[in-house]
This record gives structure tokens, sequence and C-alpha cells, in this order.
């Protein structure tokens, strides 16, 4: 008999908790995901090794290693999705988060459902990456390459995480139009997650660093106050 949603995909768990590793192991392997388990930062970087993950789940506190750390070395060479669990719930400890490299940040207690609405939200691509694959986007300076989930600006490769590489897709997509922030955040993030305003603000401060000529005036990645952004290629 089949799995039925996982498709076998890679989680890796990072909890100190052994109650949280625990629940989160049956739960997930109920739902058809292959789990591994770490305690900490560096065990689960040593795991990685020869393990490859489709989605690394993590704590923010833990020994030795906490997951901001943990967020940024993967960062250094990965592009696998990241979403951040932990007891804080300020929005300066999500920004952080954020800015470290995590995709997505769930607040504990959490409800198994919304944790599992998350995690398929992380493992899937954009409807519009999928539709049309083996096609490019190309908008003034960037060339987006939705088969190969690659971004070339001015000619130099950029790399983006899953998450920054989604939101630019489906903003180039509708190019020329205002897209309001609910619909960003429903669009990349699920529906789920659509009271989470500052996943925007720091992913398209990310986003223009990386892909505007000068990010202070940025010519692709327009602001429209208060409702949302426009993406313009247009000189």
């Amino acid at each position: 008999m089949s799995p039925p949603h996982g498709d076998h995909r890679r989680i890796l768990v990072v909890d100190d908790e052994p109650q949280i590793t625990r629940v989160l192991r049956t739960t997930l392997s109920s739902q058809g995901y292959d789990i591994r388990v770490a305690n900490d930062g560096e065990t689960a970087l040593e795991l990685l090794k020869d393990w490859t993950a489709d989605l690394v789940i993590t704590d923010l506190s833990m020994p030795n290693m906490d997951g901001l750390e943990l967020c940024r070395r993967l960062r250094a060479k990965s592009k696998v999705p990241i979403i951040i669990l932990s007891v804080k719930g300020e929005e300066r400890t999500k920004v952080q988060a954020l800015d470290a490299g995590a995709d997505d940040y769930v607040t504990k207690p959490f409800g198994m459902s919304e944790l599992l609405a998350r995690v398929r939200a992380s493992l899937r691509r954009l409807p519009a990456v999928e539709e049309q694959t083996g096609g490019t986007i190309e908008a003034g300076d960037l060339k987006i390459d939705l088969d190969g989930h690659s971004l070339t600006v001015r000619g130099e490769e950029v790399r983006l995480t899953p998450k920054e590489f989604d939101l630019l897709v489906y903003l180039a997509r509708h190019q020329g139009k205002v897209v309001t922030h609910r619909a960003l955040l429903a669009a990349v993030w699920g529906p789920n997650s659509t009271e989470q305003p500052e996943y925007l603000r720091v992913f398209v401060g990310q986003l223009r660093k990386k892909i505007e000529p000068d990010a202070s005036s940025p010519r692709y990645i327009q602001t429209e106050p208060w409702v949302g952004y426009r993406f313009d290629a247009q000189d």
C-alpha cells in the first residue's frame, strides 16, 4: 500500500526534547515521510553528510549549536527548505530566523494539522513553476530557469532559497500587477501564513539584495504601501 501523502520524502527533525521528536517521528512517518532525528545542530550536520533531506524541521534553542546557527550552516551549502519550531513567538525572533535562512516558523505549542500543512507547503513547488517545466522567464537583467530552479542576474548565477525562488516566480508571473500581501503569503507559504507580514519584509529584502542593481532604490520589486508588491522589469 502506498503512503498517504509523503511519497517517501525525507525529513530531518532536529530537537533536544525527546517527547517532541517522538511525536513528530510518529506523526510524520504515518503520513508517508522518511524521518531521521538529531538532538542538536552538530549531529544534524553530521547526519546530512550521508543522508540528503528534502526538508529540515529544527528547534531554535538547543545545546552546542542552536537553530539559527544550523540555518546559517545549511544555507551556506544547501537550498533545503527549513522550518523553525520555537516557543518564542516574538516578531524579532521570527525575523532573525528568516534572516538566518529559515523558510517558515511555527510557534510552540502548535497543532499537528497546522504543522503538516506547513510541511506540505514547504515541500511543494508553486503551480506556476510546475506548469512551465523547461521554460524560462526573462525580465530586464534577470533570467529565471523554471526547470532548474535557478536565477541568472546580469549573466551571473545567483543562489536563491526555495521560498525566495517561489516568491520571485510568483511576482514575475504577475508582472505589472499589484499583488497583495495576503495573496503572496497564501501562494508561497500556504493559507495558514496569511497573517505573517514579517515573512514578506524579510524575503523581499533578501531578494532585493540579490537582484537589484541598487537595493535602496529597487527597480524590479516595487512596494505598494499598505497593499503589497508589484514586479516591474521596465527601464
